[in-house]
């Protein structure tokens, strides 16, 4: 029997199933006598200190072999002392007499909720964190012993309800042969660990825990995302002999990894990086490519309850464009509110965040945040290359207002006599059509711009990107959003500046050769798309790529282009 998914870490695999199942968090509904108050919450307070020394051992353990997943425990131990709900905890116990189990509960689901419902991938993901330090809580409030997927007894593929945060980083990765989820999605703790191990991964699997029984062999197909279920001989044979195939490409695609990007004829794409933290293993990439085409600062404002101060953000800055030398850092600015919450800032609910008060917008309405960020980006700029670019830029007055305040910023830095390169670039992020249809005026105005391909597709196709109820309409290849990109591409190919594409779209090799054809010079990606981007730009010639884009513009639909893409491209693309 075939059962379908979403493959989020390429692969294939066959093995006997490994049907894990965590600690269920059953909690009691029966109230406190008003004299068994002091004793829980005294029983409370041992069950956190426990919960600490578990996972203060596996950062421990983590330290050496992988001190980013370290993080992830250090993380846990913050959300386990949080103030604001040990507050909320303590209430419950001493005022509603809850058992400590039932207010745990309560309170972490609550600001779990309330982390879920952000259409933000990276901040929804942090509700799995507060589960996950709930779940462990409580059970160490029960008095039960850790289960966790350490140490398998031998090679398996994993299926599972969902993994949290705390399994994933433990995982015994060598006897995981692929992970099968009822749940999850791309952004996934599940689905990012599986695609930096390697591993096979199809989540979404509906009932796959009832499905499969434990023991029994399943291929788990995550090419096609299909788990099939009592597999034949011939189906075996099929899954050995396309596992050897796919293994064999990926090792060939790996070889570009560090080739330059140049075309048969000549022409060389700079290849850069989408940055989104300074971790050891983001900053890896700095091997292999020719800058940062985003640096995402948001991951400074979350999971803090104060905002960054100057050096703070300084020190961060001046971390990245040290590890890139001459090759440039393009910093984008604050993008958030709206949709994207965060500890740190009080905003108001908006009815259409995505239309609201975000990024550039908020930073004008916030000035104290957006120069405050200037500043330490200015003043980390005599350590590298440094770019800045606007988010959110909707019309000329945007421009010309972030302009004035940046040139504010530097007559300060003059003042205080403090230094910083001449040389900076400012620029935009086109991703609101209004502004790609200025884009002739755009580019007199500024040194470089860089299109945001996720968004620009939101707002020319007028749907919400991350609501799964509309994504029919979320047309990445629609040639409505690559007429676009060829005006503002060739408004600023014309003027001599630069222009770059940083989103999904730039790390598609069937989206990188249209964009190649439109006279985009520089891509920007994540690390897992480097290798294949590298590879296209090496196989595709800049003449057929042009051809490939001026066809691309001549067609209707969404489904005419990718049908024509793969034909076009069916001797490069593996």
């Amino acid at each position: 029997m075939i059962h379908h998914g979403n493959p989020v870490s390429k692969g294939i695999a066959a093995g006997p199933v490994f049907l894990y199942q965590p600690f269920a968090a059953a909690v009691s509904e029966a109230l406190l006598e008003e004299s068994a108050v002091s004793e829980a919450l005294n029983k409370y307070e041992n069950a956190r200190k426990n919960a600490e020394s578990e996972l203060k051992a596996i950062r421990a353990r983590l330290e050496t072999s992988d001190p980013e997943k370290a993080k992830i425990f250090s993380a846990h131990i913050d959300i386990l002392f949080d103030e604001a709900m040990d507050c909320d905890i303590r209430e419950l116990i001493e005022c509603d007499r809850y058992s400590p189990d039932r207010a745990i509960d309560e309170v972490f689901e609550k600001y779990a909720r309330i982390l879920g419902k952000s259409p933000d991938p990276l901040i929804k993901e942090r509700a799995s964190d507060i589960r996950d330090v709930k779940t462990r809580l409580i059970r160490v409030w029960n008095g039960v012993a850790e289960k966790n997927l350490s140490s398998l007894p031998a090679p398996a593929v994993i299926v599972v309800h969902d993994l949290l945060p705390s399994d994933t980083a433990t995982l015994d990765r060598k006897n995981v042969l692929a992970i099968v989820t009822e749940i999850g999605g791309s952004t996934s703790h599940s689905a990012i660990i599986a695609r930096s191990y390697g591993i096979p991964a199809i989540l979404g699997v509906e009932n796959a825990t009832t499905h499969f029984a434990q023991g029994e062999t399943v291929i788990a197909d995550a090419l096609t995302g299909q788990v099939i279920s009592n597999p034949t001989q011939e189906q075996l044979a099929d899954c050995d002999e396309r596992r050897s195939r796919f293994l064999a490409q990926q090792a060939q695609i790996n070889s570009y990894m560090e080739k330059e990007a140049v075309t048969p004829d000549g022409v060389r794409v700079d290849i850069e990086l989408n940055l989104a933290s300074v971790s050891k293993q983001s900053l890896e990439g700095a091997k292999c490519t020719d800058g940062v085409g985003l640096f995402r600062t948001e991951f400074l404002y979350m999971g803090r309850d104060t905002l960054p101060t100057e050096e703070e953000q300084f020190e961060i800055y001046r971390e990245v464009l040290t590890k890139f030398g001459d090759r440039p850092v393009t910093l984008r600015t604050l993008d958030i509110g709206g949709d994207k919450k965060l500890d740190c800032l009080n905003l108001p609910h908006e009815e259409n965040p995505f239309l609201g008060n975000r990024a550039l917008r908020l930073c004008f309405e916030r000035p104290d945040i957006f120069r405050t960020q200037l500043r330490a980006a200015y003043r980390a700029s005599v350590y590298g290359n440094l770019w800045i670019m606007f988010p959110m830029v909707a019309s000329m007055d945007d421009i010309r207002r972030a302009k004035q305040v940046a040139a504010e910023v530097k007559t300060e830095l003059t003042k205080e006599g403090i230094a910083f390169s001449p040389d900076v670039k400012l620029g935009i992020m086109i991703e609101i059509p209004s502004i790609a249809l200025l884009a002739d005026f755009a580019a007199k105005e500024v040194d470089f711009a860089s299109i945001g391909t996720n968004d620009l597709c939101q707002y020319t196709m007028a749907v919400d990107r991350l609501n799964p109820a509309v994504s029919e309409y979320y047309q990445s290849y629609n040639p409505a959003l690559f007429r676009l990109i060829h005006i503002a591409a060739k408004s600023f190919i014309d003027n001599g500046k630069p222009v770059c594409v940083c989103g999904e779209l730039g790390g598609d090799r069937l989206g990188a050769a249209v964009l190649m054809g439109l006279g985009v010079r520089k891509l920007s990606m994540s690390i897992s798309s480097v290798a294949q981007t590298r590879k296209l730009v090496n196989e595709l010639e800049m003449k057929k790529a042009v051809e490939i884009a001026a066809k691309v513009l001549d067609l209707s639909t969404a489904q005419e282009v990718e049908k024509y893409l793969n034909e076009a491209l069916k001797d490069i693309l593996l």
